[in-house]
């Protein structure tokens, strides 16, 4: 057994040695395309000429200067990129090491936003059922993930309260239309505004498509304006965690593009360096920033590796391939592509209850019986079968369990880099598909 912590202390998983393009090789030379991009991370896929390049040059110029201290020209850069053109509002960039200790950033500048304006009374937020927003405290005690949360219950933080998804697959009365659903649940976050006090109310946080927890889930149209109506009726923010969906996974460069409203402070990561660096960040409104500055004057949160130079530089190349070459509009094309190739190859099947997704973000949720959506004993691990056989077969994607409420219900996710051809497309499909029927059958 290795003497390294894996993700799961009973088996070692296998060495990956190198990667190209859409390719991964592990150590016994089994090669696998990254379909999922890991975490829907691999924006790019692996080896990219002109991430490599600029991370040498960095590497060359400064590896790191602490940011009491000093700036460097990398994050400077990569926070003219991001929001120079003021995008819906938002005027400035805090970079960081991950998504997770994006949401800590986000959580805590909303709080001192409203000290700084003279309302210390706030202090709750309200978030979603399972939902994800990172691993430490802060983040886990935001997010709905109860598989997640269920072990460190007794030490997440009551400042949080969880009200329903968007989630129209399995939680849409049959008797409702696409409005009703959504006015149900606007209602059920105005009520929680209520019950907590509407002045007490910090945040409203929210993944603008719901990621690994609940298996790419957009919400219906309308849904974002109605949430957005009622945090400016009682003057909280809304918090859109874009992690995992956002930098041009949906296809568009911020998902909120297409949903008509536009966050207070959003969470990046994930695609924002495409695995190059380990890199997260915020972006924030500029009456935000403004608050903070007019006030006390700077930002009471700090991290020894916030802004590196490296991770910075990574970044900054990234999203200028994603800009120079147009890829929101290959992800846009060869999401169409794999959605309606995943709906031919498996969108008749018994056991498919749903396909669903936007851009290169696709999921598949796995079910006993389509008719009535019943699930599969958790015990099966249906997702991990489809994994294992995906493997097996070259492919490589996300499973997860407890889909529905931590416990049960399965899923699997496709996200391929914003790279892909029609060609590794169909590759994808063919491999997947197949792997689907084989895990079904055993």
């Amino acid at each position: 057994m290795s003497n390294l912590v894996h993700r799961s202390l009973m088996t070692d998983p296998p060495i990956a040695v190198s990667g190209k393009g859409i390719w991964l090789r592990e150590a016994s030379g089994h090669e696998v395309i990254d379909g999922s991009g890991g975490a829907a991370v691999a924006c790019l896929g692996h080896g990219h000429p002109h991430v490599l390049a600029a991370m040498r040059a960095q590497l060359e110029k400064l590896t790191y200067a602490h940011t009491a201290l000093f700036s460097c020209e990398s994050a400077e850069k990569l926070a003219d990129m991001l929001v120079g053109h003021a995008p819906g509002g938002l005027t400035h960039a805090y970079f960081i090491s991950s998504g997770s200790e994006g949401m800590e950033a986000a959580i805590k500048m909303a709080r001192q936003y409203f000290v700084e304006i003279g309302q210390p009374q706030r202090k709750h937020y309200i978030a979603r059922k399972q939902s994800y927003h990172g691993n430490t405290l802060g983040a886990l005690s935001a997010g709905g993930n109860a598989m997640r949360r269920a072990p460190y219950a007794p030490i997440l933080s009551p400042a949080f309260s969880h009200v329903s998804a968007c989630y129209a697959y399995r939680d849409r009365a049959d008797h409702e239309s696409d409005a009703d659903y959504v006015q149900r649940l606007a209602d059920e976050l105005e009520a929680e505004f209520q019950r907590l006090g509407p002045d007490n109310v910090i945040a409203f946080c929210a993944e603008t498509v719901v990621g690994a927890t609940l298996g790419c889930v957009a919400a219906l149209p309308g849904y974002f304006p109605a949430m957005r109506a009622v945090c400016d009726r009682h003057g909280a923010l809304m918090i859109l965690d874009e992690v995992m969906s956002g930098m041009g996974r949906c296809g568009t460069m911020h998902t909120w593009e297409q949903e008509g409203i536009v966050p207070d402070i959003q969470v990046i990561a994930k695609g924002l360096g495409g695995g190059y660096q380990p890199i997260g960040g915020i972006l924030a409104q500029g009456k935000v920033i403004s608050a903070i500055r007019d006030g006390s004057g700077g930002f009471m949160h700090g991290h020894t590796y916030q802004a590196h130079p490296m991770a910075c530089a990574a970044a900054l190349a990234v999203q200028e391939v994603i800009a120079r070459d147009g890829l929101l509009g290959n992800v846009q094309a060869m999401g169409a592509l794999l959605e309606q190739r995943l709906t031919e190859r498996l969108g008749n099947h018994r056991n498919i209850g749903d396909i669903r997704g936007r851009g290169l973000f696709w999921a598949i949720e796995l079910v006993q019986d389509r008719g009535t959506k019943a699930v599969f004993d958790p015990k099966l691990k249906m997702n991990e079968r489809v994994k294992k056989e995906a493997y097996a077969r070259g492919l490589g994607c996300y499973p997860m369990g407890g889909t529905i409420d931590g416990l049960q219900g399965d899923h699997v996710i496709l996200a391929p880099p914003y790279t892909v051809t029609a060609g590794e497309v169909e590759m994808i499909v063919e491999r997947f598909g197949d792997a689907v029927e084989a895990a079904l059958a055993g």
